[in-house]
């Protein structure tokens, strides 16, 4: 009887963040500097995808369908891969404080994804996401040697992802500085601290199989999951192949990572937040977590992105800038909970 409870409470927590998601989408879509009503939005969505044939105005049907629906999609992939990355990153590390913010992994990214854009590296054979993974895969490999040398302490981990970061940070100062007109400075400086002004749907054909793909590798290794919670050892005497199963992980969390900040720049503390707290919701046992992590990091980052267009009149504030009002301070809440356990 406890696990058929159990199974209907994570199935209802599941439906909920489905009902939630879609009413953030249509949400992202209605609220801006010129606000559509709901049903306009409702109705131009059944135009575009089923031909429904609804008499809309064409200024507020192209806004809805062209701008602020590509735009809400995207910041869902966004909160979606951004979270499950942390859970991921989190499970593996056995560290409740990783996250690919924090690990210098989104640093990382951005400076290959600048790379590729401002220095022409890869020959013209790399793309800006493409550039975006290697960046993110040298990062993590670079933290993870640092977090070698420094000792086995549990921190260590993260404090060699806040000197990975600055580093790559530093790096890609330095390639905007030195490479970048003004005007291209001024735009890359933005999208460094999260932006989805420029996004259309041409973006959602990366960003959401990326999503999906990310997801269900994720989804196929919930088993080796779980047993890591217990230690590398322990998932080795269970049959799992520790180091296989570690490289496929890390590579989907940051090639998740990277396809997200090259094309809305580095956004921080999603990775960290949303597994807490949809571990609050479903519990630790990630078939159930993964699934509502997603959803509940797609609805946050829709939201975040409109408060981030309307908190200030006639202004767009980077969506980091929201995400690391909330996160920061979670982060600290985090931490103090982590060293008051004994």
């Amino acid at each position: 009887m406890a696990r058929v409870s159990s199974k209907l409470g994570v199935t209802g927590a599941v439906i909920a963040a489905l009902v939630l998601l879609l009413c953030a989408l249509i949400a992202g879509a209605a609220i801006g500097e010129t606000s559509i009503p709901f049903v306009v939005v409702v109705k131009t969505i059944a135009n575009r995808m089923f031909g429904a044939g609804y008499p809309l105005e064409a200024l507020d049907e192209g806004i809805v369908w062209s701008y602020r629906l590509s735009r809400a999609v995207i910041a869902a992939c966004c909160g979606a891969s951004l979270a499950l990355a942390g859970a991921v990153l989190q499970s593996l590390l056995r560290n409740p404080l990783a996250d690919p913010y924090i690990l210098g992994i989104s640093a990382g990214a951005s400076t290959g994804a600048v790379a590729v854009a401002l220095l022409g590296f890869g020959a013209g054979l790399l793309t800006m996401p493409m550039g975006a993974l290697v960046g993110a895969l040298a990062a993590f490999v670079l933290v993870s040697l640092l977090a070698m040398r420094a000792g086995s302490g549990s921190n260590a981990i993260i404090l060699a992802g806040v000197a990975g970061s600055q580093m790559f940070n530093a790096i890609t100062s330095f390639i905007v500085t030195k490479s970048a007109t003004a005007e291209q400075a001024r735009g890359i400086m933005f999208w460094l601290l999260g932006n989805l002004s420029g996004v259309r749907w041409p973006d959602v054909g990366l960003a959401l199989p990326v999503t999906i793909i990310g997801l269900l590798i994720c989804l196929w290794h919930v088993r080796a999951l779980d047993a890591f919670a217990f230690g590398n050892q322990a998932a080795a005497s269970l049959g799992i192949r520790v180091r296989r199963v570690q490289i496929i992980l890390i590579c989907t969390a940051a090639a998740m990572t990277a396809a997200m900040v090259s094309l809305v720049g580095s956004i921080g503390f999603i990775g960290l937040v949303i597994p807490h707290a949809a571990r609050l919701i479903v519990g630790v046992r990630h078939g159930r977590l993964l699934p509502v992590t997603a959803l509940v990091g797609a609805v946050f980052m829709i939201l975040a992105d409109i408060l981030s267009r309307t908190i200030i009149t006639g202004q767009v504030l980077p969506i980091g800038v929201i995400t690391a009002l909330v996160g920061a301070p979670a982060f600290a809440f985090i931490l103090g909970q982590k060293r008051a356990r004994p």
